[in-house]
Order: structure tokens, then sequence, then C-alpha cells
């Protein structure tokens, strides 16, 4: 089984695939909506260097694979539960990826343009 996060029309899902059997299709089982995150601060600039890795202890992960269209948050910004961290684009989609929790931002490991594999850690958090 996998877990992603899906945002649709600004709703936010969490949805769990499961896989039955050798070669069969994946069944997908969507839990009720996520509240909509506050809204978030300026964006950062886009040519935002990268921190050093692995600064915080609460890490950002992607959801999904894709490429790295857009860094929300800075370093030493302070973000809450839901607030989008970096925003990958998957399936020419924009896709959030949001802080698992409040926090502060220790480090960005990623930059626009980036490829990420689902599972990356894209940011830490203090």
């Amino acid at each position: 089984m996998k877990n992603y996060t899906i945002t649709v029309n600004g709703n936010v899902y969490d949805v769990t695939v499961e896989e039955k059997g050798a070669g069969a299709a994946p069944a997908a089982r969507a839990a009720a909506p996520i509240p909509a995150a506050a809204p978030v601060a300026a964006p950062a600039p886009a040519a935002a260097p990268k921190a050093a890795a692995g600064a915080g202890s609460i890490e950002v992960k992607a959801g999904a694979a894709g490429k790295v269209f857009k860094i929300e948050a800075s370093v030493g910004q302070s973000v809450q539960a839901g607030d989008a961290v970096v925003i990958i684009e998957a399936m020419k989609m924009e896709i959030p990826v949001v802080a698992p929790e409040a926090g502060t931002v220790a480090s960005i490991d990623v930059a626009v343009g980036d490829a990420i594999e689902a599972g990356a850690v894209l940011a830490t958090l203090n």
C-alpha cells in the first residue's frame, strides 16, 4: 500500500493505493478531505540557494515524483501545519508539499528545477 496527498481544486485529500495481485490494476481509496491550509506568506525568490541538508528534526517529504516548481518557504521562516513549503510539478499539475506540523524551516534541500522521487526529503523543520 502506498499513501499519497493529492490536491484537487484547492481541497487536499490523503489517498491510499493498494495493489491487488500481480499485474492487477491498483485500487484507490480516498479519505475525507483535509481542511484547506491558511494563506501562505510571500514566496521566497525562485533562485533560493540550497541550505545544509538534514539541519532540522522534522522532515518535509515529497508525496510524488516530479520536478521542483517553486519554493514557497525560506530558511528561518515560521510555518504552521499545512502551510506549503515546496511546490512540485508532476504530470502537468502543481502539487503543494506542506509542513506536517508547525515549526521553523531549518533547511531547504532542493532547488527549483531539481528532479525528485516520491518520499524524497525536500526540507526540514525544527
